[in-house]
């Protein structure tokens, strides 16, 4: 594949067994000549009926008892078997689980149960008018093909509504980003609303934190970390964004902010979520590069794109058959990009910053690897006793009563070599145990 599309972007797959997620296809979803929604929810989609290489239900019904499993022993997991979790998110977590394994790979279910009751109070406040304005115009911009955001008075609109409104008084110094649309519609249509919203407080927080806040400096960051990573493993595709004018600001935010949402097919962008939520930001870096390569791989793509608009287009008309999950995902992991390349490349790009810039500094340390980073973050902070806070406790400890000075043994006269030399000879006939245990081996008589 690598020497097809001219590029040497992938190693060999460190998972080989990467089969399709459980309860998805590879088929796009779009409207159809009939009101009859997929297995996914929008209208008129073509994933009603498993394809033909749809996995038998014995196998199905295998990988979902192996996430019951895991889930039900939950810190266990974690602490002892997380690379077993890190393989079964690569091959896509089944459907009927999503529900329950997205709150606990990200940490939302540890911030729901330390914080009882504070979504039902952010949801039933009263919002910013400048931010209800806004988010309430882009409601139904939100996947208006899906079964639940086609009414404005549906379940679905109305909870994206208290969803975004509950976050911006969760978080007022950030308020709210148009890219969190999409991110919260997601969530909706897998989690309730309290569990959607601890969610997107984590992806917001601790997976991408700097993204979504007025001034998203983090994603100006990691546009330039992407770029130098592009220089690095496909140079030739570098040097043609670079010819023709494109850089990453142009595609790369609506790619990043929305995780994907508007840009994969659905099934595939929930195999994407699967593996971000397990492994954290790299995932989107890795999506990212194999989508231009994808696009400008090869000498005759690249040529075919003489100008901005051709390479742009080119970005965004990629075939759809490449990008079906079982095909798209295992190139995605193959990617020759590690945590430890990732941040050494962004401790560069740091370096490079102007100090000049407008708007607070990048801090990507706020940024957690995973979901193995954030559960050992929340561990140490239960270890501590920061995942509550409690009242103190003043204890009041009674004086201790004064002791007698030590008095020092005498020993002159005694030397060690004498002490060894008696000890080796015939015992000693003295006192009992008892008043010889109390009386210092010092004051032997010899």
């Amino acid at each position: 594949m690598a020497q097809a599309l001219g590029e040497d972007l992938v190693q060999p797959c460190e998972l080989q067994d990467d089969s399709s997620s459980l309860g998805s296809d590879s088929e796009l979803s779009g409207p159809g000549p009939y009101r009859q929604a997929d297995r996914y929810g929008f209208i008129g989609g073509s994933s009603a009926e498993p394809e033909p290489g749809h996995p038998p239900a014995d196998l199905i019904r295998q990988r979902e008892m192996k996430w019951v499993e895991m889930t039900s022993h939950w810190e266990k997991t974690m602490s002892r078997r997380y690379k077993k979790v890190k393989m079964q998110c690569r091959k896509g977590i089944p459907s009927a689980l999503r529900a329950r394994c997205w709150p606990l790979l990200c940490g939302a279910h540890v911030c729901q149960k330390n914080s009882p009751g504070t979504y039902e109070e952010l949801a039933e406040a009263p919002g910013d008018p400048q931010w209800m304005e806004t988010i309430g115009r882009d409601l139904h911009r939100q996947f208006p093909l899906h079964e639940m955001f086609v009414s404005p008075q549906g379940h679905g609109q109305q909870g994206l509504l208290q969803v975004l409104k509950a976050y911006t008084l969760y978080r007022p110094e950030q308020g709210y980003c148009q890219a969190q649309g999409p991110v919260a519609a997601v969530l909706l249509m897998h989690l309730p609303p309290e569990e959607a919203f601890w969610c997107l407080v984590q992806i917001c927080e601790l997976y991408l934190p700097g993204y979504y806040g007025p001034h998203m400096e983090a994603v100006q960051l990691d546009a330039e970390v992407f770029m130098a990573l592009l220089r690095r493993l496909l140079p030739r595709v570098h040097k043609h964004l670079q010819q023709v004018g494109v850089g990453p600001l142009l595609y790369l935010p609506e790619w990043f902010l929305c995780l994907f949402a508007r840009s994969l097919p659905f099934p595939t962008v929930l195999r994407v979520w699967d593996a971000f939520l397990s492994e954290g930001v790299k995932v989107l870096f890795r999506v990212g590069l194999m989508l231009v390569r994808l696009a400008l791989g090869t000498t005759e793509q690249r040529l075919a794109c003489p100008g901005l608009l051709e390479t742009l287009g080119a970005l965004r008309a990629i075939p759809p058959a490449q990008l079906q999950e079982e095909v798209f995902m295992p190139q995605v992991h193959s990617v020759a990009l590690s945590e430890q390349d990732l941040q050494r490349e962004i401790k560069a790009q740091l370096a490079k910053l102007p100090e000049s810039t407008s708007g607070p500094p990048p801090q990507p340390k706020a940024r957690l690897a995973g979901a193995q980073a954030i559960f050992e973050a929340q561990q140490l902070a239960i270890a501590r006793g920061g995942s509550r806070p409690e009242v103190p406790r003043i204890v009041v400890q009674p004086p201790e009563e004064p002791r007698p000075p030590r008095r020092k043994p005498q020993t002159r006269g005694k030397t060690f070599h004498g002490l060894l030399t008696r000890s080796r000879g015939p015992p000693i006939e003295g006192p009992t145990r008892s008043h010889r245990s109390s009386s210092s081996f010092l004051d032997t008589r010899f």
